[in-house]
């Protein structure tokens, strides 16, 4: 009897990754054309790591000119959540091993370029784009910033998609661990510097 269930539960699993499959590689090439060479959306990728890296960088320079310990204490906040999504994408990449795209199915999906790493899920530069819109989001709770930063973020998992370089799961996964990434790194700020985190903002 429990055999029974077990074959028809495995079969279940086996039918709905499939399905999953067959639907990740298809909305990859409705989205993937022969020669994604679009400047908009090679510049909206490249922005992941200009934003990622830059934004808490000129928040700290921002906090240090006008003496806003505050902001400071919240260009620490994105700082962390940009290192913690690095080694958490990073690390997820290692464990999980999927190929590119590209490389699974050439000739069907085109790339922008060859990458260098052919590891594919989570998205390194989704996870980086969604750790700085979600941790932007948290500090800055004000609508007309956190929805252009999350759109911002979106685009640049599209970007990825159009350029041939990760499945639609990858950028899903990407802004999964970006969001995580930032709401630990909040909690981490919380615990650090507590009361101090609440100063007023620029």
């Amino acid at each position: 009897m429990y055999h029974k269930w077990l074959i028809l539960l495995g079969c279940c699993f086996l039918c709905l990754h499939v399905h999953a499959q067959n639907w990740d590689i298809n909305t990859l090439k409705s989205i993937n054309p022969d020669n994604p060479d679009s400047k908009v959306w090679r510049a909206t990728s490249a922005s992941a790591y200009v934003l990622g890296f830059g934004l808490p960088v000129g928040m700290w320079v921002a906090g240090e000119l006008t003496n806003s310990k505050g902001t400071e204490l919240k260009a620490y906040e994105v700082a962390g959540s940009v290192i913690i999504v690095t080694i958490a994408a990073g690390g997820l990449k290692r464990i999980i091993q999927r190929q590119r795209p590209f490389a699974k199915y050439p000739g069907e999906v085109h790339p922008y370029k060859i990458e260098d790493d052919n590891r594919s899920m989570p998205s390194g530069h989704t996870s980086l784009a969604f750790a700085t819109a979600a941790s932007i989001a948290i500090n800055y709770k004000k609508w007309y910033i956190a929805v252009p930063a999350y759109a911002w973020a979106a685009s640049v998992g599209y970007s990825r998609l159009y350029l041939g370089a990760h499945y639609p799961t990858d950028v899903i996964a990407g802004a999964a661990t970006g969001i995580g990434s930032a709401y630990l790194s909040h909690w981490l700020n919380k615990k650090l510097f507590g009361k101090r985190a609440a100063q007023p903002n620029l």
